[in-house]
């Protein structure tokens, strides 16, 4: 899975709309193998995009758990934590 596209799900306050088309962008990107795609690809490019996050809105708001919300602040200092292990020299 890409590392630059983070979990959503179960978050407090919940994923705005910046972040979930931003998620959506990452996909897009990684699928299509560009950052940035050719004028005569930017159409399909937006509409993928479009579709991706309007798809993952729905997932979100369907999802359904018994487990309290994550704290934003501290999944951040976790995944911080778990970097300086992993790049360590």
């Amino acid at each position: 899975m890409c590392r630059n596209i983070r979990p959503l799900h179960n978050f407090a306050p919940p994923a705005s709309d910046v972040e979930v088309h931003e998620a959506a962008l990452q996909y897009v990107r990684k699928l299509s193998g560009s950052a940035r795609p050719s004028q005569a690809n930017a159409d399909a490019f937006d509409r993928a995009v479009g579709e991706v996050a309007a798809a993952t809105r729905r997932l979100l708001d369907e999802l359904v758990t018994t487990a309290p919300p994550k704290n934003r602040e501290v999944e951040a200092a976790k995944a911080r934590a778990r970097a300086e292990v992993r790049y360590a020299r």
